[in-house]
């Protein structure tokens, strides 16, 4: 498949996302009524759905998630002049936040119901500046481990040919979720 074809099919997945983000609640935070007996997949599945709102941070960065599955999530974004860092690139903030998004939903997706988990360490290695070459940029996280304490997975970020921009891993710490 050439770089064209696959940016094509990439905001082909976008608009059939957003399309299902629009038609759903809209962004904000699940109650919990709203998850209570679902395991981390599910809650995800049900939000690429648009059963569940998308976190409000999604529209703030430009991004969105657009697929989960067990112990992998991926998000799209759409670097632009909103993350610009003082010298005109994109900022390493706007590269890590879609790393730890990744890379956290998949850990999520290896959640039982009533387990929860929050980002402990962080690391990120940016190899590439993103540039006007790269209209979309894709970060796809992957659990490395999913333990009852802990969990880590690793990251990518990179763009419709191939180019990688940054990677990562985080260790997450698992804990008992309470009712909010």
């Amino acid at each position: 498949m050439t770089q064209h074809n696959l940016l094509e099919d990439w905001l082909a997945q976008e608009r059939e996302q957003n399309a299902r983000f629009d038609a759903g609640p809209g962004a904000g935070v699940a109650r919990p009524e709203q998850v209570a007996g679902l395991g981390g997949l599910e809650l995800m599945q049900a939000m690429l759905a648009g059963q569940l709102p998308y976190p409000p941070i999604a529209r703030t960065l430009d991004f969105l998630l657009i697929e989960a599955e067990d112990g992998r999530a991926v998000f799209q974004g759409t670097p632009g002049p909103a993350h610009l860092n003082p010298m005109g690139g994109i900022h390493g903030g706007w590269y890590a936040t879609l790393l730890d998004s990744a890379m956290g939903c998949a850990v999520h997706t290896k959640m039982p119901a009533g387990r929860g988990y929050t980002t402990a360490e962080l690391s990120v290695n940016l190899v590439r500046a993103i540039g006007p070459k790269a209209p979309r940029i894709r970060a796809e996280g992957k659990v490395v481990h999913a333990g009852r304490q802990l969990a880590t997975a690793e990251g990518r970020l990179y763009g419709p040919d191939g180019t990688l921009y940054a990677h990562g891993t985080t260790t997450c710490l698992v804990f008992e979720r309470t009712a909010r």
